[in-house]
């Protein structure tokens, strides 16, 4: 789910339910999926946007869940990043089934409060796989040129876990590792010295992961003087929210 601590949001574009083709299945680290679908009549998307994958059984029982866009909105093909969770009735039938050439019933793209618009300064804070909607953010300002608008920061339990990693770090995001040593530093949770060095005038924060990750992230920012208005939060969790 989606919150703000403060009101308001841009427009943003919604799709109803569309059919996909997977045209690429790729899995770049343990317990993922990196599915490249092919959306009929695609309405494009706002970085930050997500999309809903309905699967329905030869029962008529359905089960859904949302997954953040990864890909950026000049991309022709919607990218979703899905963590494999052992009881998720989506994920599991995404990471271990889907192949290419399968069709999937898709709905977005969704959601008008989490979305950057490509011109104003932001500050991402990501907890592991909250990282997905941040690429798609990274990707947009790279196609226009903007990539100095963005600081990243995210955190992960190690290295080998954090999706995108390489292309996160060569975005300049400052990466912290909870269960191992990064650089020059040791391993540790996201602190309040970690975030002011990244703090701009005019920034909007966006902080998206776990709902422990993204509140405790959202309590940093604002103890250190971030305006409430200027946060967004993306939560997400194993039963239906967003990855």
């Amino acid at each position: 789910m989606s919150e703000g601590l403060g009101l308001g949001g841009p427009e943003a574009p919604r799709g109803g339910w569309r059919t996909a083709t997977v045209s690429r299945v790729r899995r770049p680290i343990q317990r993922s999926v990196e599915l490249r679908l092919d959306v009929h009549d695609r309405i494009d998307h706002m970085a930050g946007q997500h999309y809903v994958v309905r699967l329905t059984a030869e029962d008529g029982y359905t089960a859904q869940r949302s997954y953040s866009v990864a890909s950026a909105p000049g991309d022709p093909l919607v990218e979703l990043f899905v963590e494999r969770l052992d009881d998720g009735e989506v994920s599991t039938y995404l990471a271990d089934v889907v192949e290419p050439g399968d069709e999937l019933e898709v709905r977005g793209p969704i959601g008008g409060w989490f979305v950057w618009d490509g011109d104003t300064p932001a500050l991402l804070v990501a907890g592991g796989f909250g990282v997905v909607p941040f690429v798609g953010m990274i990707r947009h300002a790279r196609a226009l040129g903007r990539l100095d608008l963005l600081r990243v920061v995210v955190s992960s339990r190690t290295l080998a876990e954090l999706p995108y990693a390489d292309e996160l770090m060569d975005a300049g995001a400052l990466v912290i590792l909870t269960r191992e040593a990064h650089g020059i530093r040791p391993a540790g949770r996201l602190t309040a010295p970690d975030l002011l060095p990244l703090w701009e005038p005019g920034q909007t924060a966006y902080v998206c992961g776990s709902a422990s990750f993204a509140e405790a992230a959202s309590q940093l920012l604002v103890g250190m003087g971030f305006p409430a208005d200027g946060v967004r939060v993306e939560r997400f969790g194993p039963t239906g929210a967003l990855a």
